[in-house]
């Protein structure tokens, strides 16, 4: 099992910035990715980004490129999400999760999954 733990959410004004932690553990080095989603009421969860448990590679949704940075830190089994430039429509419940498997893309297949933290962007 792996348990993932997100931190870092919050009311921030629109133009504003985040960054989102993931603290994994457990049996951390069964997992090939960790990803973030995000889910608002009434939507289906939509993928973000995701990153190889190297970290040597990365993965974003094409609408998340360019205000969205996901990173790791090894040391501490840690995964992070940068959020610049927040938007109102980014308000969501934002979800790390983790694949122990391989699979045919980088948005499919996970396994394990955080609790989720709230992000609030005001306009």
């Amino acid at each position: 099992q792996v348990q993932l733990v997100e931190s870092g959410g919050g009311l921030v004004q629109a133009g504003g910035s985040l960054r989102l932690s993931c603290a994994a553990s457990g049996r951390t080095f069964s997992v090939f990715v960790m990803g973030w989603f995000r889910q608002t009421p009434g939507k289906e969860r939509e993928f973000v980004a995701a990153i190889s448990w190297s970290g040597l590679s990365t993965y974003y949704e094409d609408s998340m490129k360019g205000r969205f940075t996901i990173s790791r830190d090894n040391a501490k089994n840690t995964v992070y999400l940068q959020i610049n430039n927040l938007k109102p429509e980014d308000t969501a419940v934002y979800y790390c999760a983790a694949r122990s498997r391989r699979a045919a893309a980088w948005n499919v297949d996970y396994d394990y999954w955080g609790q989720g933290t709230q992000v609030t962007v005001s306009s």
